[in-house]
Parts: structure tokens; sequence; C-alpha cells
């Protein structure tokens, strides 16, 4: 597949799944009335909104490549700080397997904004630039779906079953 294509794809998938998200969030007025779920619910629309921007980014002059490095780059900041600060959001609550890992999300950010400063880097992986933030666009999609699931079966903490003391 060729780079406009993924792109283009990527771009769709993750505007499908802000869509979506838009729905879930409809349903569920106890994550507007509660900080923090309000912040994780944010960072789910965020870990969907980005990657999808810099998809769509990549694809308005792709034989300029200042025009992907600087939007990869401005995207990336936004998402490495609001991702750093639910990494602290997240050890206050529930942890499952993917919320372990999200300390790889600001890290997935901070490569990007790397590939966009320092593009040579890519070849140290016998890829160009931007095949190299492809991957790791994937890498931050597939984070997303795992947190997303997760916080969607995150118990409510006012129908969860208590234990006696």
């Amino acid at each position: 597949m060729d780079l406009t294509t993924f792109y283009a794809l990527m771009s769709v998938t993750c505007f499908t799944l802000v869509g979506l998200w838009w729905t879930a969030i409809e349903k569920h007025d106890e994550w507007r009335a509660d900080q923090r779920l309000r912040r994780l619910a944010g960072g789910a629309y965020l870990s969907f909104l980005l990657p999808g921007v810099m998809g769509m980014m990549s694809q308005v002059n792709p034989d300029n490549p200042l025009m992907w490095r600087i939007s990869f780059g401005a995207t990336s900041i936004v998402g490495l700080v609001t991702s750093v600060k639910l990494v602290a959001v997240e050890s206050r609550g529930h942890v499952g397997p993917f919320r372990r890992f999200r300390w790889l999300a600001p890290v997935v950010y901070a490569a990007i904004v790397v590939l966009g400063v320092f593009p040579g880097l890519a070849a140290l992986f016998g890829a160009t630039p931007l095949q190299v933030a492809s991957v790791l666009l994937m890498l931050l999609v597939l984070l997303a779906h795992g947190l997303t699931w997760e916080f969607l079966m995150e118990p409510d903490a006012r129908t969860s079953v208590q234990p006696r003391t």
C-alpha cells in the first residue's frame, strides 16, 4: 500500500472513531460530571483525533516534507502534553493491562516530534520518515483502542458492589 492511501485510510478511520466516541459520550452524563472521567473521556477523544489530523495533514502537500513535519510536530506536542497529564490522572484510577502502559503514548508522541525535527533518523530503520511515522501512528491508535476499551469497562463507583467489612 502506498503512503497516500495509508494516510487517507488512517484519517477516515480515526475521524470515524471520533464520531463513534461522541455517540458513546452522549450516553454517559456521569463522564461530564466527574472531572477524572471527563479528562479520561477527553483523552480517548484526542487519541483518535490527533492521529486523524496527522494523517490528513500528511496529504495536504506530500511533495513538501516541511508541511508534514510541522503538522506532525505541533500535533504531537499537543498529544505529548495531554497524555503526560493523563498518566497522572490514571495513577489514581482503575488500572488494566493497557492502562498500565499509558506512559507509552507520550513516548510515541515524543518519537514523532523527534522524527519531525530529525527526519534522517528514519534511515536507521531503512525507511522514509513518513513510513516510520505511519508505524508510530498505528501504535498510537492500537493503544487508543485498548485504553478506550478499558475506560468503557471501568466499574461505575455508584453501582459497583462494595466489599463487606
